[in-house]
């Protein structure tokens, strides 16, 4: 089986879990998050897409929404305000945990390290979800030492 054929069909295993309709869209849209490894903006996913099949980028905005909302998918602002979406890290999508470069701004998701109960919160709160995010230089860039790029 094909990496593409095994994404969709875990694509479409996923969206068949919602009990909602399964669709071309969003099986092509969720098998390009699976398969990308990081957060990718509207833009990169609708590029992806568009390498097999026309989708329009009102359809494709609608699924990345639809999968946001279905906790297929998570979204992230980048540092330059654009939204990118990924899925999350074993399935966990109420504890969010993700990587961003400060060198070439990539975001991808991680393991998560600690859970909301892990929290000390005020009486009578309760906390539900965690959103983390470690800033950093990813393996192409840098040895972690500074923030400036690797010169070749």
């Amino acid at each position: 089986m094909t990496g593409a054929k095994r994404s969709s069909d875990v694509a479409e295993t996923l969206i068949r879990s919602t009990g909602e309709r399964l669709t071309t869209a969003r099986v092509q849209v969720l098998r390009v998050l699976l398969e990308a490894g990081r957060a990718l903006s509207h833009h990169e996913v609708e590029q992806r897409v568009s390498r097999e099949m026309p989708i329009d980028r009102v359809t494709i905005y609608r699924v990345l929404e639809w999968l946001t909302k279905e906790k297929l998918a998570h979204k992230i602002a980048g540092d330059d305000r654009v939204w990118r979406f990924d899925v999350p890290v074993s399935g966990n999508s109420e504890n969010r945990t993700h990587f961003k470069c400060t060198s070439c701004g990539q975001i991808m998701g991680l393991e998560n390290q600690i859970g909301p109960k892990a929290l000390k919160v005020p009486v009578g709160y309760s906390a539900r979800s965690l959103e983390v995010v470690v800033r950093g230089l990813c393996a192409s860039c840098g040895n972690g030492q500074d923030g400036s790029r690797r010169s070749n």
